[in-house]
């Protein structure tokens, strides 16, 4: 064993390599599930996991909940290894969602009582001022940038 080997084994005794510990958490999941089958193949697979602590699976919604100390991006990791197409939860309560029929965030395949979450900027797709005004100032002669063609 050489100084480094030994300075390490000794660090170890120390304490001073520090593994942080995962916090307890709740990872949805959107899941494509067609049959029992494939709900049992998820639940399987979730439940097999390093310190899952419980799961729910609803086919109905296309939902997998996990709950435990694990690590969102592992979980979905593992929920694709089985096949299955599958993306963290995309939905949030209706009610939470302050623009609720802005572009992008109304889904037809959302549950009842749900719509996408999608980060709401201004207002879709144009910073400030009406729409008719930019129209209007891209063709006027006092705009530098106006076209030339008129």
């Amino acid at each position: 064993m050489g100084v480094v080997g030994t300075l390490e084994y000794f660090s170890g005794l120390l304490g001073h390599k520090h593994k942080k510990r995962k916090q307890l958490q709740t990872v949805e999941l959107k899941v494509t599930m067609d049959c029992d089958g494939c709900e049992l193949k998820v639940k399987k697979a979730l439940s097999s996991m390093k310190g899952v602590q419980s799961v729910e699976v609803n086919r109905k919604q296309n939902r997998a909940t996990v709950t435990g100390y694990v690590d969102a991006s592992k979980v979905l990791k593992r929920v694709k290894a089985t096949g299955k197409k599958a993306e963290l939860w995309p939905y949030v309560p209706y009610n939470l969602v302050a623009q609720p029929y802005a572009v992008g965030t109304y889904d037809k395949k959302a549950p009842p009582g749900y719509v996408r979450n999608v980060e709401y900027f201004a207002v879709t797709g144009y910073a400030g001022g009406r729409q008719d005004d930019q129209i209007t100032t891209m063709f006027s002669d006092d705009n530098p940038n106006a076209c030339s063609i008129m």
